[in-house]
């Protein structure tokens, strides 16, 4: 049997068995319910046999052990009926019920549905009967199998929710060793691309081809460097964020439709900012790509960089078909894409990088439908005290 068929053994075997004691104390829990409510019942035939002896006997000699009996009664409500349906006596009511008779009415109503009645046979055709109530204590009783009922629920609810978690757990896993793998599988060709770049050089080839070719390079060593990272912490360090964005602005604007136009305002000084700069650059291009996308290839796209006192803010601006306010934070769920072929896993990417690895904020900031939509990133700036 193999490790994670073991795992998955002991993970049902854990689940079924609690399932089963859960199920058992509820079992019993019930059983000891209906044990009480026999005992009650025998109790008060009890009390209802000393009553009929107190009606029928002559002398006061002997009484003492039915009176006793009688007093027993010091929790169990107990109304007592006449053959013509007339309240005879009363026991352990509220006062605010006795003091009203139709208040006393609607209860002795509840207590009909409650218990079947104990017949006094008074002789002369006289047939009283006893309603009663549960106990106090059979009424709490009462609410603990519903109790656990819903404890169980919870309990499978919450082994449900670790279950899926779990399962997300090692398909990230699979998610994260999947990608370093690529990524070393993609180094063996990237080395063999530089060495060709390399032998160009030497051949007298147009400058300029090679300096394009060497970008797409560079451009896949860092795609491999992204990839390779996936599931580890990143590196923080002091970069300049305006130069950054402008080397992500350039090689995109190069490799993206005509019909495109791009904008770019930035600061003329630099901006030190504790980033990882594959990693900002990746969101970068992720946002950029989907702008594109929502434009259908053709419109207007801006990226402006601004700053304040202690923060930087990059507006990411597109004149595409827009989104809904209900979506603004649904867009960064993994997953969620409007486009037939996505994964829907750009701007999910773009989150995590800037929220849990930056520790900034992305947003939606306004959006109209078909009018466009910007997106805002906001950054520490690095402390360059010294």
């Amino acid at each position: 049997m193999r490790f994670s068929e073991k795992r998955n053994f002991r993970r049902w075997f854990i689940i079924v068995s609690s399932l089963i004691i859960v199920s058992l104390i509820i079992w019993n829990a019930i059983a000891f319910f209906q044990r009480i409510k026999e005992e009650e019942r025998i109790k008060m035939n009890i009390w209802a046999s000393a009553q009929v002896y107190l009606d029928q006997v002559d002398t006061d000699t002997g009484l003492d052990l039915y009176l006793e009996i009688i007093n027993s009664n010091s929790s169990i409500p107990t109304i007592l009926v006449d053959e013509n349906g007339n309240i005879v006596d009363a026991m352990n009511i509220p006062e605010e019920i006795l003091s009203e008779e139709q208040k006393l009415q609607e209860y002795l109503s509840s207590l009909k549905n409650t218990n079947e009645p104990i017949e006094m046979d008074l002789g002369e055709g006289r047939v009283n009967k006893v309603y009663y109530g549960n106990s106090p204590m059979l009424t709490k009783l009462k609410y603990y199998p519903l109790a656990l009922i819903l404890i169980i629920i919870l309990f499978i609810a919450v082994v449900y929710f670790f279950y899926k978690t779990t399962r997300s757990s090692e398909q990230n896993k699979l998610w994260a060793g999947m990608a370093k793998e690529t990524a070393h599988q993609i180094g063996t060709p990237l080395s063999s691309l530089i060495g060709w770049t390399e032998i160009l050089k030497s051949e007298n080839v147009n400058p300029s081809y090679i300096l394009e070719i060497q970008k797409d390079v560079d451009r896949l060593k860092t795609i491999t460097e992204r990839f390779s990272k996936i599931g580890s912490a990143p590196t923080l360090e002091p970069e300049d964020i305006v130069e950054k964005t402008r080397e992500s602005f350039d090689y995109l604007k190069a490799r993206s439709s005509k019909l495109v136009k791009f904008h770019l305002e930035l600061p003329e000084d630099k901006i030190l900012v504790n980033m990882n700069a594959q990693l900002y650059s990746w969101t970068i291009e992720n946002l950029v790509k989907n702008a594109i996308d929502a434009m259908r290839g053709k419109g207007e796209l801006k990226l402006k960089l601004t700053q304040d006192g202690k923060n930087i803010h990059l507006f990411v601006s597109d004149t595409g078909k827009g989104i809904p306010k209900s979506k603004y934070k649904q867009i960064f769920e993994p997953g969620y894409t409007t486009k037939k072929r996505g994964w829907g896993l750009g701007l999910s990417l773009a989150r995590r990088i800037i929220e849990r690895y930056h520790s900034g904020r992305i947003r939606v900031l306004k959006s109209e439908i078909n009018k466009g939509t910007t997106i805002e990133i906001q950054l520490h700036k690095a402390n360059t005290a010294a």
